[in-house]
């Protein structure tokens, strides 16, 4: 087999979304990979996604490779089908329920593709197992993991947050841990963010993550890193945390905590302003920058 070398490699599965807001009814081609992809694409960053759907869209696949990313996709007899309800404008407050589950990602669909750096961008609980990260750290490789793919668990047709067994085992092989709000107060028990993003790093993630409704908290090297979204509009509020977390393990490649946050900030906020993966070039990142560069410390 040949080998393929990327920076990063996002693993989720595609999701076809229903998002229903206060402005109306959207339909989406959605999961958190493809959004982190988008980002990191969008940056310069050689990137690639492993990934599960239906062969009916097998669109998705096209629209990756057009963006310059490499897809290797296993296809399913369904996608996964999620329907996200925002009642108001706090990206924070939704509730999903799915009709559809496009199945496990395993270690396996990986072999031939070499990495600096991996994301695990899941929908749900058990769609990448501990195999997989466990697989990707025995290879040296950076992992970050986003927590909703972990404390989400289908029951009947919607979507709860459920107590996590393999916690500690998981958090132990990553390195970079992404988490909302609502995730870190359910799977910490501490609704103030800097106490849960202390716990976080208390059970082995070198780096903490965290987004909330005002913006994004880095805990990284004993400091808190804290940067504000300043979207222009809400249009396109889904895909917030993955593009969120594509960026910053995009950027953190060369960039230390700070920068890193910087730019994943600044590639959010602007992503937040449209529906759908990010699609904007550097310079517009690198001028929302400047525009916003004293809106954010260090402490």
């Amino acid at each position: 087999m040949n080998t393929k070398t990327y920076d990063v490699v996002f693993i989720g599965n595609y999701t076809k979304d229903t998002i229903i807001h206060p402005e109306g009814t959207s339909y989406v081609d959605g999961g958190g990979s493809r959004y982190a992809a988008h980002a990191a694409a969008c940056l310069g960053l050689k990137v690639a996604v492993v990934t599960h759907l239906s062969r009916e869209d097998v669109r998705v696949v096209a629209r990756y490779n057009l963006a310059g990313i490499d897809c290797f996709p296993t296809y399913t007899p369904s996608s996964t089908l999620m329907c996200l309800e925002y009642p108001t404008s706090d990206p924070d407050l939704r509730s999903l329920t799915v009709a559809g589950l496009a199945g496990n990602i395993t270690f396996k669909e990986l072999e031939g593709l070499e990495t600096i750096a991996a994301a695990v961008n899941s929908s749900v609980r058990g769609e990448v197992g501990l195999d997989v990260i466990q697989g990707l750290k025995a290879k040296n490789v950076r992992v970050a993991a986003d927590m909703q793919g972990f404390v989400r668990v289908v029951r009947g047709n919607e979507l709860k947050y459920e107590s996590w067994p393999e916690m500690q085992a998981t958090l132990a092989c990553i390195d970079i841990l992404k988490s909302d709000a609502v995730e870190a107060e359910f799977l910490t028990g501490e609704k103030d963010i800097y106490k849960a993003a202390r716990k976080y790093a208390d059970m082995g993630p070198a780096e903490i993550v965290l987004t909330h409704k005002n913006g994004l908290l880095i805990y990284a090297e004993g400091k808190f890193n804290e940067f504000e979204f300043y979207p222009s509009r809400l249009d396109g509020r889904s895909g917030r945390g993955d593009t969120c977390i594509g960026a910053y393990a995009a950027m953190r490649i060369e960039k230390d905590p700070f920068e890193a946050g910087r730019w994943a900030a600044a590639v959010t906020s602007l992503k937040m302003e449209k529906l759908g993966p990010f699609d904007r070039p550097v310079k517009d990142v690198e001028a929302f920058i400047e525009a916003h560069s004293d809106h954010a410390s260090v402490y």
